[in-house]
């Protein structure tokens, strides 16, 4: 039954600046108001310290919250009721004081190449010896100079009509460019998407998150946290809490190349096959594991990431990561 008072005060809903943001900002909004038409809602819209430097490669900051920080201190300081977030940007640990209320229906996770406009080729594998790649991000780099060794990579950065502009740009460095499906789905550029680069399409492992929108609150907030639980997707929050789980236990973040692909096997059943792969940036070390398990609870989901990790810790992992976090450069 839908909530129908006028007399309750505005939901104020926080999301980062860029269009993507904004879109997914409203897509939560025009939900919420499907279950609550007389109550209004209200978007603030600000940019984050990722946001503000468009040129330091993601690597090189290291910092976990580098999209989500402002916008929590908005949130714990009750000037705002909820925060959207793309869940990949979310730290796997979140300040004491907040906490994630929902995770809706999760989108397409996988990755996808754009291809210049104007050039011919269609695939990865098509492109010519030597061809630029634009991506910020590690994981993609590393799995992928497995995959193609052909293949060159150069920093992009910035929103995605920014990014597909430094790409369409006929003086540009940029053959192609890497970003998440959805990120373009979302805008109405799914027609740019050029190859689909899931592992069951000759590609990569994904992000952590990747797909997923995750609804912040304040802890102890029930009231806002009922509401939007009615957004919340079983099944999505499941399979993203056990990938959570193993990136917390990995101590990674989006600035190091762990990828995963989680996997619904048994329909009812709540068979889930969970598979994680961790890349040294030079891609000339990679550790990859499988695990398939019954997941009902938030328990179990985080007991999957745990162990998942742990066997890849066993098998080289630790060492990989440990490696990469010891030559980082350092911020200023």
């Amino acid at each position: 039954m839908a909530e129908t008072s006028s007399s309750m005060p505005p939901l104020r809903i926080g999301t980062r600046k860029s269009n993507l943001a904004v879109v997914q900002a409203e897509g939560i909004r025009d939900r919420l108001q499907k279950l609550a038409p007389g109550r209004t809602f209200e978007i603030t819209a600000l940019r984050t310290i990722g946001d503000k430097d468009q040129n330091t490669a993601l690597y090189n900051f290291g910092a976990k919250s580098l999209w989500t920080s402002e916008l929590e201190e908005l949130l714990v300081s009750g000037k705002l009721d909820i925060v959207v977030h793309c869940l990949k940007d979310m730290p796997t640990e979140l300040p004491s004081s907040c906490d994630i209320a929902a995770i809706p229906l999760r989108d397409d996770p996988r990755d996808a190449l754009i291809v210049k406009a104007g050039l011919p080729y269609t695939t990865l594998a098509t492109l010519p010896s030597g061809a630029i790649v634009g991506t910020s991000s590690v994981r993609r780099s590393a799995q992928l100079r497995r995959l193609h060794p052909h293949l060159r990579f150069a920093n992009l950065r910035g929103n995605v009509e920014t990014r597909l502009a430094k790409v369409d740009d006929p003086k540009g460095e940029y053959d192609c460019m890497i970003m998440s499906a959805c990120g373009l789905e979302r805008v109405g550029l799914a027609h740019r998407i050029t190859q689909y680069l899931g592992s069951k399409d000759g590609g990569i492992f994904y992000a952590v998150g990747q797909g997923a929108l995750g609804l912040e609150i304040r802890k102890g907030d029930e009231e806002t946290r009922e509401f939007l639980g009615r957004l919340g997707d079983e099944k999505s929050g499941l399979a993203c809490r056990a990938e959570r789980a193993l990136m917390r236990k990995l101590e990674g973040g989006c600035s190091v190349p762990i990828g995963v692909e989680t996997e619904w096997l048994g329909g009812a059943e709540f068979l889930l096959r969970m598979r994680a792969i961790v890349v040294s940036i030079d891609s000339s070390q990679s550790v990859q594991d499988t695990i398939d398990a019954r997941v009902q609870t938030d328990d179990e989901a985080t007991a999957l990431g745990q162990e998942l990790a742990a066997r890849l810790v066993k098998a080289g992992a630790g060492a990989i990561l440990k490696d990469i976090n010891t030559n980082r450069p350092a911020k200023d």
